[in-house]
């Protein structure tokens, strides 16, 4: 577990978190996971899926990749979503780690306006915008009726998560 790079905390509390919610989802019969919500995108599996395509189109323009497909449109298991979160949660940290975290990097709007943005900014960003979706999964959770609610605030992950996930 990283200890003193707020990057690297932020990025493992990130990939941790999200991890944690989307196991709880496996648990969830289908009907719950599908289940719509006035909120977010919608339903646990939307939010969740949402949550890993944003983390995907910054992380390819992080490592300036074409950017791939959008991950939302298409229904996914949780083992499935699973497997994207660890890949992508990667390759944010390998980018991280590569470039200098003030460096600028161009994203183009589906608007067409071009944002000049730092790094360290869009890095930012995905834990932030992670965090947000979260919240509105947690309170899917309750309104199912989940107990408990799985873990994902920072000083939770420091002082339970398992150094080697």
């Amino acid at each position: 577990m990283p200890t003193s790079n707020p990057v690297e905390i932020m990025l493992a509390h990130d990939h941790w978190a999200t991890r944690n919610i989307i196991e709880v989802c496996a648990a969830l019969t289908p009907e719950q996971f599908h289940r719509r919500f006035d909120m977010g995108p919608g339903t646990l599996h939307d939010t969740t899926t949402h949550i890993l395509a944003a983390m995907r189109v910054w992380g390819d323009l992080l490592a300036g990749r074409e950017q791939r497909p959008r991950l939302e449109g298409s229904t996914r298991s949780t083992t499935e979503l699973l497997t994207l979160l660890d890949e992508l949660s990667a390759d944010l940290l390998a980018s991280a780690r590569t470039y200098p975290l003030d460096e600028t990097v161009t994203r183009q709007r589906r608007d067409g306006v071009s944002l000049l943005l730092s790094r360290g900014g869009v890095i930012t960003h995905v834990a932030t915008h992670g965090m947000h979706h979260r919240a509105q999964c947690l309170n899917m959770f309750r309104q199912l009726g989940v107990t408990p609610l799985p873990k994902s605030s920072v000083i939770e992950w420091m002082t339970t998560a398992d150094p080697n996930r």
